[in-house]
């Protein structure tokens, strides 16, 4: 007999409550964090941080309770802070991929989250070709960019190559289009 364990692709608890991320978004979302992710991994090669893809839950307060999200893309510095398939530590750097079941969370309450986190940079990536980028400066998060993709070098907006940089890590840069390369 074979038994049929319900699993789901991954899940999020948030004041108390848990949400199931599944069914697993859109192929476009998983592009994006790949070409996010290979980017930033490629920079962080000498470097003692790490970045993770969907694969790791941020308890974002774990003195209080045992609340987690799983960002898209987070990249943290606190090797100590790493437990099994938790981090607990403030990460440097955290980006979502909007989809139609997280989108609102992910421009609400995980961005209040991140924010009184301490989670010094936050974007908000839409697979439709958008980038919107927060700083924290005094403890909230301002935007400080927000570009919408123009690949056409015919369109007098023209955009693809603007270069965007992680904070934190200056030295890591990607163009536009990089974001957003083989989604069509």
């Amino acid at each position: 007999m074979v038994s049929v364990v319900n699993e789901h692709w991954r899940d999020e608890k948030i004041n108390g409550i848990v949400y199931d991320m599944s069914p697993a978004p859109g192929y476009r979302h998983g592009i994006i964090d790949s070409n996010i992710h290979t980017i930033i991994k490629q920079g962080l090669r000498d470097s003692l941080c790490l970045v993770f893809m969907e694969n790791l839950d941020f308890k974002y307060h774990p003195e209080e309770n045992d609340d987690y999200v799983c960002p898209d893309i987070m990249v943290v510095c606190d090797r100590t802070k790493l437990k099994g398939g938790a981090y607990s530590g403030t990460p440097k750097f955290i980006a979502e991929t909007l989809s139609p079941s997280t989108a609102k969370r992910d421009k609400t309450e995980k961005k209040e989250i991140y924010e009184k986190a301490g989670v010094e940079e936050y974007w908000i990536v839409s697979p439709q070709g958008s980038v919107e980028i927060y700083y924290l400066e005094n403890d909230k998060y301002v935007m400080k960019h927000n570009y919408m993709l123009e690949d056409d070098p015919e369109d007098e907006h023209y955009n693809a190559e603007t270069v965007i940089r992680l904070r934190a890590f200056p030295h890591i840069t990607m163009e536009l289009r990089d974001i957003f390369e083989k989604v069509d």
